[in-house]
């Protein structure tokens, strides 16, 4: 069992008030089950932790027994850095819940929650916070990477919303990370991923958001050229309360696409508008999709933004087989449109994809310096996502994605979004993503984690004294 025989994890569980789940016992293989089902490891132990007691018993447990630590919120890491063979996983999938104060426009959430509960809770109030494009991300994980999403370009990163954060050091010390309080773990948390502690709950900043437009315009894949020539202008100049992110994709088969175009490789445009509804206004800001040509399919229509954040949960459940790669850019040059193409004609199964998602407009109204994301001059976040059902696929999914980036890579501005990054990138990717910022952090580390005990991430370690 990894160096934790029975008696001792059985220790563990009287200890708790959450479940302990280990080899042998029932469930332990859906317990060890995670969003990407290309990772299939067997730790010694999943700890669930139903509140900060719980993650300091567990901390305090793993730190006396000496076995390795691996933290999960969301479960939506796609290297499947929660769980390691052999080690102590804790959880904190127990811990979901939301807290909104609408008289402040704040809530207060739980490090086990995902997008779909903080939605939940916050639209009932006519509000949200920018964060990611699927009801079942993890907040914790896309927060403490950065975190982006429809929302973006009108109110910025999910860390530029985030007011505090309560954390469990490595010695189990609690302390609550803000602007004021230990403002340089604060400033870490924000963008430098899960290298500092483990973060309880986290306090964001909310919006006036309540339906949204949303439309999805579709191209034949041979028209990409023209698509991202007139894309990549575009963007950068729309107003801020328009959001599009570009797509290579195969059309799935159901609504709201039209049977005879399912199955074919197109490459398109998901929009989310978050200005003015009344009337037909919505229709009359994307005229603009016919300027590369006539769409293949465009479909718009006013819905609740929660709507917007489930609208891909049934198309990519849990258990498929993933593989990505991201990088960030400013410009989309032809010789990379060269490249999309190429790839986009050949989508390797019919869920592979790729997405450009826009990160410019209000993300550049936080300074270059204020977070540990480094990339403020950006306009598009990019991942190449291999996708499949299929075990079988798992090589040919994970092929195409490496040579697709590879190609692309050139053209990126050298580093890429931390939760995108993929399994066995090197180390220089992590040191690439946070530029400058990276010396910062490694001292920053060494301050609050100066063991490196939570290094099952895309781990910054601690300089030396």
């Amino acid at each position: 069992m990894g160096g934790i025989n029975e008696p001792v994890v059985d220790s563990l569980r009287e200890s708790l008030r959450g479940p302990v789940v280990a080899p042998g016992d029932r469930g332990y293989d859906e317990a060890r089950g995670i969003y990407n089902a290309m990772i299939d490891r067997r730790p010694a132990a999943i700890a669930g932790c139903v509140d900060v007691a719980d993650v300091r018993t567990v901390l305090s447990f793993a730190q006396d027994t000496g076995v390795e630590l691996a933290v999960r919120g969301g479960g939506h890491s796609g290297p499947g850095l929660c769980l390691v063979d052999g080690a102590l996983t804790l959880d904190l999938s127990p811990m979901r819940w939301v807290h909104v104060d609408p008289e402040t426009g704040t809530a207060r959430v739980g490090g086990g929650s995902q997008l779909g509960d903080l939605d939940h809770a916050t639209h009932a109030f006519g509000l949200a916070t920018p964060a990611g494009i699927m009801s079942t991300t993890g907040v914790g994980g896309l927060t403490l990477g950065g975190g982006h999403g429809y929302l973006t370009r009108r109110y910025g990163l999910t860390v530029d919303n985030l007011l505090a954060a309560d954390v469990v050091l490595a010695d189990g010390t609690f302390v609550t990370a803000s602007e004021n309080d230990h403002p340089d773990l604060f400033w870490a948390l924000r963008g430098g991923g899960g290298n500092f502690g483990v973060v309880t709950s986290f306090t964001f900043r909310l919006h006036p958001v309540d339906a949204v437009g949303v439309a999805v315009t579709v191209w034949p894949v041979d028209q990409t050229r023209e698509v991202l020539q007139w894309y990549r202008e575009f963007i950068p100049a729309a107003p801020e309360d328009l959001n599009g992110f570009f797509a290579l994709l195969t059309i799935p088969p159901g609504p709201p696409f039209p049977e005879p175009i399912h199955g074919q490789k197109m490459c398109g445009v998901v929009w989310c508008y978050t200005g003015n509804l009344a009337g037909d206004r919505l229709e009359k800001v994307l005229t603009v999709v016919n300027v590369p040509g006539p769409p293949a399919f465009h479909f718009t229509t006013p819905m609740p933004y929660p709507a917007l954040q489930t609208m891909f949960d049934g198309l990519l459940p849990k258990g498929l087989q993933w593989y990505w790669r991201g990088d960030f850019f400013d410009a989309i040059p032809d010789d990379a449109i060269t490249v999309h193409e190429k790839y986009g004609q050949n989508l390797p199964t019919g869920l592979s994809t790729m997405h450009l998602y826009p990160v410019d407009g209000a993300t550049r109204r936080t300074g270059a310096d204020d977070t540990a994301w480094a990339y403020r001059n950006a306009v598009w976040s990019g991942v190449v996502a291999g996708i499949d059902p299929e075990p079988a696929n798992a090589g040919l999914i994970r092929q195409w994605c490496v040579d697709y980036w590879t190609e692309l890579h050139p053209h990126s501005m050298g580093g890429g979004y931390i939760n995108f990054l993929g399994e066995q990138e090197s180390t220089d990717r992590v040191r690439g993503t946070y530029r400058g910022h990276y010396d910062r952090l490694a001292a920053i580390k060494r301050t609050y984690d100066p063991d490196n005990f939570f290094h099952a991430n895309q781990n910054i370690p601690p300089t030396t004294a």
